[in-house]
């Protein structure tokens, strides 16, 4: 029987993620995959210990399995190897420096273990994604339109879309129903079609290293479909929930 674990946003944070596979190994029952839906890395050169420990698992844990995410995005960017010429999202957000710090603290191996991630994971009716499933910087929240959720999980033929670019840990259900949908032009109004819909859920997995002693993550199973998620407290005021 299957048990997965699903976390984003390790950040760098390598004490966070040591927090989280320890909390990990005391799940029964037993965890049997380990999915990472990016953002493993941040501009500081604790990204290559970060690295280097997702590459190197220990003897019993799960191999992880990794997508890229936003930071990844944004280091392919800067190498060259992104859909756009400059990181504008980075500089925007975190400013020139920091797009420096990232190009300086991410070594050229490095970056070439990122190009080789996947977008995204598709397992049984499930899609595992960093943002969404056509972007990685969509962020989906249950703020987001329903209409925009239905549309991305259903774009992937998936019945469960699992992200983190929110950081939020939320279960969002898309009951059964339908939806009608009019194209409008300068000189008609062309005949309504409607959609049916069926049950569809968008699960927020959390974050890992963005809050300093405290880690996010979610337990799944895809044979009973249970969720569960977790707080990990670490360093000072440290505890499990």
């Amino acid at each position: 029987m299957s048990n997965w674990a699903i976390l984003s946003g390790i950040e760098a944070n390598l004490e966070a993620y040591e927090a989280v596979l320890t909390d990990i190994k005391r799940q029964t029952p037993q965890v049997t995959d380990l999915y990472i839906l990016g953002d493993l890395i941040s501009a500081t050169k604790d990204s290559e210990k970060v690295i280097d420990r997702i590459c190197h698992p220990k003897l019993g844990e799960p191999i992880p399995q990794v997508c890229k995410g936003w930071w990844e995005e944004q280091c392919l960017i800067l190498h060259g190897f992104g859909e756009t010429d400059e990181p504008t999202e980075l500089i925007q957000k975190y400013g020139i420096a920091t797009a420096k710090e990232l190009w300086d603290n991410i070594p050229k191996s490095v970056v070439e273990w990122i190009y080789n991630l996947h977008f995204a994971f598709m397992e049984l009716d499930c899609l595992l994604v960093h943002g969404s499933s056509i972007s990685v910087s969509e962020e989906l929240s249950p703020q987001t339109s329903p209409l925009q959720l239905f549309d991305r999980v259903s774009r992937a033929g998936a019945n469960r879309l699992f992200c983190g670019r929110s950081g939020q840990t939320f279960r969002y259900h898309i009951k059964d129903g339908s939806v009608c949908s009019t194209v409008t032009s300068l000189d008609k109004t062309a005949p309504s079609q409607t959609f049916e819909t069926t049950e569809r859920v968008i699960i927020g997995v959390g974050n890992v290293g963005h809050i300093p002693h405290q880690a996010t993550y979610a337990l799944y199973s895809p044979n009973s479909d249970m969720l569960q998620f977790k707080t990990v407290r670490y360093g000072s005021g440290k505890g499990f929930q």
